[in-house]
């Protein structure tokens, strides 16, 4: 496990006023093994000692923190991933049929091409941009067949 993240998500929960308890550090843990956005059930299953109870509560000071984020499938159903500034840039490509979900890079070009397009829009807009996440909604090559 990379150290130097421990020490930035211990940062950012200081400055959130959070200690990095070892609960805290589990999950983190969980979500740096994962290749992919997890469900809450998939959280419980991958660590014992992760209680649902307190990782609702967990994941929820991890987000203020901005060291989690959650990726929403649906109106009330989500996955939760390590903030993109703790790991790479990436985009998601979203099943609408069995909500799986699978982190996908593109190519350099294609990626300056879409922030020339977005910074284009944003200044048409007066809108101030800081990042973009895009997510490919359709159906996975299990539910399509």
């Amino acid at each position: 496990m990379n150290n130097d993240l421990h020490v930035e998500v211990g940062a950012r929960l200081k400055q959130a006023g959070q200690r990095y308890t070892s609960k805290r550090r589990k999950l983190v843990d969980v979500l740096v093994k994962s290749s992919q956005p997890m469900t809450i059930p998939e959280i419980i299953r991958s660590s014992r000692g992760l209680a649902q109870s307190s990782l609702y509560r967990n994941l929820t000071v991890l987000q203020r923190a901005h060291v989690a984020r959650r990726v929403i499938i649906g109106e009330d159903f989500g996955r939760y991933e390590l903030a993109e500034d703790l790991t790479k840039h990436h985009h998601h490509l979203v099943c609408s049929s069995c909500g799986t979900v699978e982190d996908v890079t593109i190519p350099s070009r294609l990626e300056h091409s879409m922030e020339r397009a977005l910074d284009g829009v944003a200044a048409e807009t007066g809108f101030t941009a800081v990042s973009h996440r895009f997510d490919l909604i359709g159906t996975c090559r299990s539910c399509g067949r």
